[in-house]
């Protein structure tokens, strides 16, 4: 399998957003809640210039995505999503690698992770420890914090 793996483009803004919310839609969340996550599922050209976003293209076709901000010693995953369709093949992998790389790059020691309940396995798998939980919507939902140090880790390579 090839994932390549691009800078986004302002015109990517609601193919982001469409993946962003099918992904979460995937974790059979109520339609209630996914209209109360809106704003932070969509993806704006503004947003997409602010920080640093990077798309993950299979024959073509955008099938994931993942977002940085912050400066410094600390970078946030904004946003990281796969489409459905896409999930389970490694490129959720691929693009969290690829922002590791970009954070670390960049002077980042660590990278902090506020994780939808159903991937921090995932992150853990990939290095991440957690470090406690955030409030989230609705009222009484929290998000699991997890933080991934950037220093003295080496990349994790695929087997296969």
């Amino acid at each position: 399998m090839t994932v390549e793996t691009r800078p986004a483009q302002r015109t990517d803004a609601d193919t982001l957003t469409a993946i962003a919310h099918a992904a979460k839609r995937s974790w059979r969340y109520p339609e209630e809640w996914i209209r109360l996550w809106a704003n932070e599922l969509t993806v704006t050209p503004d947003f997409i210039e602010r920080n640093r976003v990077c798309g993950a293209q299979r024959s073509g076709q955008v099938v994931g995505f993942y977002a940085l901000s912050g400066t410094g010693s600390t970078c946030e995953l904004e946003h990281m999503w796969v489409a459905p369709e896409h999930s389970h093949v490694g490129i959720g992998a691929a693009l969290f690698e690829h922002a590791v790389e970009t954070a670390r790059a960049e002077g980042a020691s660590e990278l902090r992770i506020a994780s939808d309940p159903n991937a921090e396995g995932f992150y853990v798998k990939m290095g991440a420890e957690r470090v406690g939980e955030i409030p989230s919507r609705p009222p009484g939902r929290t998000l699991p914090l997890l933080v991934l140090r950037l220093t003295g880790r080496e990349p994790r390579r695929r087997r296969g």
